[in-house]
């Protein structure tokens, strides 16, 4: 009985890790190198309509802080069931608005992993082909090229104008659209949309068929600079 209750409690006991400081810098220099250029071609190949530039920027600082976790938790049962417990008591909330945005920051994460276990090789690895796969897919629908931009409407003269109807003109001429702004005052209605467009014409097109519907309305069409 004693036996089993020494072998378990060195089962418990924080041993000395193996990874070497020279590892462990060989991995940060590594995770900085992927990181970047996973922000990068998030930056270039995502079809997000949110800022691509900022939400790139934290794919170094998340997926470092997952690496340094790992590699100090990994030689030791006991701090890895004390992270499970700080980890239930603690919430993390973040506004992923869109798929896409998930699976980068799941990779992301995943890097860190792989890193933080000293996976150097398979990480690498499993980079090159998503590298592969994302870029490969770019330049195939080079052809479709594709703008996100704010759509402003503004009535006046006491024009008034139906929101779903608005819907279906954006839904009917652009790719993705989300409503970022309605407001209605006693004399004038405003409605700001951000869309993903396929060129110039559906913008001339939706233009042309809102008018007919509101002679009296005001459009304004502003890049939106994603990255």
């Amino acid at each position: 009985m004693e036996n089993k209750w020494n072998l378990f409690e060195k089962f418990l006991i924080t041993e000395n890790s193996n990874l070497s400081i020279t590892d462990f810098l060989i991995n940060s220099v590594s995770l900085i190198i992927l990181c970047w250029l996973l922000g990068f071609t998030y930056q270039k190949v995502a079809r997000s309509l949110s800022n691509r530039k900022d939400f790139s920027a934290n794919f170094m600082l998340l997926s470092f802080t997952t690496m340094l976790i790992i590699t100090i938790v990994k030689s030791s049962l006991a701090l890895s069931l004390g992270l499970v417990g700080a980890l239930s008591i603690v919430r993390f909330r973040a506004a992923i608005k869109e798929p896409e945005e998930l699976a980068f920051l799941f990779f992301t994460i995943a890097i860190g992993l792989g890193l933080g276990a000293n996976q150097l090789a398979i990480v690498v690895t499993a980079f090159l082909v998503l590298m592969l796969i994302l870029w490969g897919r770019f330049f195939l629908q080079r052809n479709h090229e594709s703008q996100n931009v704010f759509i402003s409407l503004s009535t006046f003269e006491g024009q008034k104008i139906e929101l779903n109807q608005v819907k279906d003109l954006i839904k009917k001429h652009f790719n993705h659209y989300q409503l970022k702004r309605f407001e209605e005052q006693s004399e004038s209605i405003e409605i700001s949309y951000i869309a993903n467009i396929k060129n110039v014409q559906s913008l001339e097109d939706f233009r042309s068929e809102l008018i007919q519907q509101y002679p009296k309305t005001n459009i304004s069409f502003l890049d939106s600079k994603a990255y």
